[in-house]
């Protein structure tokens, strides 16, 4: 048996979406005649109440469009040290657009309003670059999965609107904040100027991301995807998977986040773990005691046909998804329980 926990973009579609996805009435998307696609990009609007939606083939190209939308080159940016526009997007922040990142020290990802604000340049000070934007990440990948409070994320719109800054939230695993939140993609589509929303992680989709904000504000960005080399053509069978697992596949993140719970349990009491992050849906972060060798551990793991990922400074991650399935789950934590690991020679 295979248990690939490496993230939950691994997943390949259902045999239902397969079937969605092979029946989706498509046209030439790049001329907006694509049916199916203007069906996803409608749905979505209306579930986060936001005046139009743009689909797009990944995340970082979504997140990427939304801070060229919102600032001009020399500007600035405010995000966690821990954020993914930051972190794992290829510099695309200064590449594309020619911005900096002020990185907030945060909480797992996350910072209270008034670190942002305290973080503002003041805007008649023309040595320092203008900020424009404050980037938010729900669920915070680098955090383990971590939720925003959303009271927070209120504050943080007050700030902006104080100082006249624009607000994205990069929404990639949004769906599992809202399932462990109980909260709304009104309450969100109320707060921001953009959002990106991922349809490949979690949501078990091929492929896809959405942005969504004004109409302006996506009609600017339809130009700056066709820049990017984002147009595509018949691309309904995609956007077809990304409708099925709208109306099938948010709710069971649940049991993705349930998981992710008895594994962090699992990791807690074995003697090789020196901490476990704390898990709220179904990305589970851990470290290893001082002495033990993340490279011999990963192998250990690998010669039981289980793979994880390491994300640097130490952090090993482990990510549930569609197509962990309960006999995998017993067999990892079965594995977990009898796991011998050498402490490494000093």
């Amino acid at each position: 048996m295979e248990v690939n926990l490496i993230s939950d973009t691994i997943t390949k579609p259902t045999k239902a979406m397969l079937e969605a996805m092979m029946s989706a009435e498509v046209g030439d998307d790049v001329f907006k005649q694509d049916a199916t696609v203007n069906a996803l990009e409608n749905k979505l609007t209306e579930m986060f109440q936001m005046e139009a939606a743009l689909f797009f083939p990944s995340g970082t190209m979504a997140n990427q469009t939304a801070i060229k939308l919102h600032t001009q080159p020399s500007d600035q940016l405010i995000c966690d040290k821990d954020a993914h526009i930051y972190n794992y997007e290829g510099g695309g922040v200064s590449f594309n657009s020619g911005v900096s990142c002020k990185l907030i020290d945060g909480t797992r990802g996350t910072f209270t309003a008034a670190q942002a604000a305290s973080y503002i340049n003041p805007p008649d000070f023309y040595h320092s670059p203008l900020t424009k934007l404050i980037c938010t990440e729900n669920t915070a990948n680098r955090g383990g999965g971590t939720c925003w409070d959303f009271n927070e994320l209120m504050k943080l719109k007050d700030v902006c609107e104080q100082h006249q800054l624009a607000y994205h939230l990069d929404g990639a695993r949004l769906w599992n904040a809202l399932v462990a939140k109980n909260e709304s993609p009104e309450q969100y589509g109320l707060l921001f100027d953009t959002i990106s929303v991922c349809l490949s992680k979690g949501l078990g989709c091929p492929v896809g991301s959405v942005l969504l904000g004004s109409k302006e504000h996506i009609d600017k960005a339809l130009r700056i995807r066709k820049v990017f080399g984002g147009g595509m053509r018949q691309a309904g069978y995609l956007a077809a998977a990304g409708m099925y697992a709208l109306d099938h596949h948010i709710s069971r993140l649940a049991e993705d986040h349930k998981k992710a719970l008895e594994i962090r349990d699992a990791l807690e009491d074995r003697p090789f773990v020196k901490k476990v992050e704390p898990v709220e849906t179904n990305i589970v972060i851990f470290y290893l005691q001082d002495d033990i060798d993340e490279v011999h551990f990963m192998n250990e793991l690998m010669k039981n046909n289980i793979k994880i990922i390491s994300m640097g400074m130490g952090k090993l991650r482990m990510v549930t998804h569609l197509d962990y399935t309960d006999p995998m789950h017993e067999y990892l934590l079965k594995t977990l329980k009898i796991l011998k690991i050498k402490k490494a020679a000093i």
